[in-house]
């Protein structure tokens, strides 16, 4: 079974989509950006305002921080709703914070890439599955040094990850989250095509 079974009113589905989207929607490396007087991350490098574009300040600390605050928000959404409602809900929460933090409403619907968000979410769902798209991420980041690369591999393994950790109604909201992902990074695969994406650590 590809989703899960849909036992939660759909007023309250409605209720948890909305506070879900409002948490994925703050965009923390901008916050954080600002807070530690790094300036505009629009400004700076490619413009995105996740934790990738962060360490291009020069800021390990501000990119950790935002690294840990997206994928958090993604988490977060997702294990309060699994506590209070069902898993229906808990996915709901999980796809409308991802939404948010590629479309918040703060920023005129210009949001970040979501890998990081992603992750949080896929971690809260299944643990384990979540372990094996970060070792994922990790392992094409060390080898390649491309935070790109590494974002487009973990979500195309989440889905298979997932699976293979006995959580199958998950997969088919994995899938969409990763093709959205994949979306978002088609000026990055471009880059990488042509041999010019910036790798990690580099300064913008």
């Amino acid at each position: 079974m590809m989703l899960p079974m849909f036992e939660t009113p759909f007023v309250i589905l409605v209720l948890v989509g909305v506070a879900g989207y409002l948490l994925g929607s703050i965009p923390f490396g901008m916050v954080v950006a600002r807070m530690m007087g790094l300036g505009n991350l629009r400004d700076i490098g490619s413009g995105n305002i996740g934790a990738t574009n962060v360490l291009r300040t020069g800021n390990k600390l501000a990119a950790f921080l935002t690294l840990v605050l997206d994928s958090g928000k993604g988490a977060i959404a997702v294990l309060i709703a699994a506590w209070m409602f069902a898993p229906d809900a808990a996915q709901t929460a999980g796809l409308l914070a991802f939404l948010g933090h590629l479309f918040p409403v703060w920023l005129g619907f210009k949001g970040g890439k979501g890998v990081a968000t992603f992750l949080g979410i896929i971690l809260a769902l299944s643990f384990v599955a979540g372990l094996g798209a970060c070792a994922a991420w990790l392992a094409t980041a060390v080898v390649f040094r491309y935070s790109s690369l590494a974002g487009l591999v973990a979500a195309a393994t989440a889905p298979i990850w997932l699976y293979s950790a006995c959580a199958p109604s998950a997969v088919a909201l994995a899938a969409a989250l990763a093709a959205l992902i994949w979306w978002r990074h088609k000026d990055n695969i471009t880059r990488l095509l042509g041999g010019t994406e910036t790798k990690i650590g580099k300064k913008g």
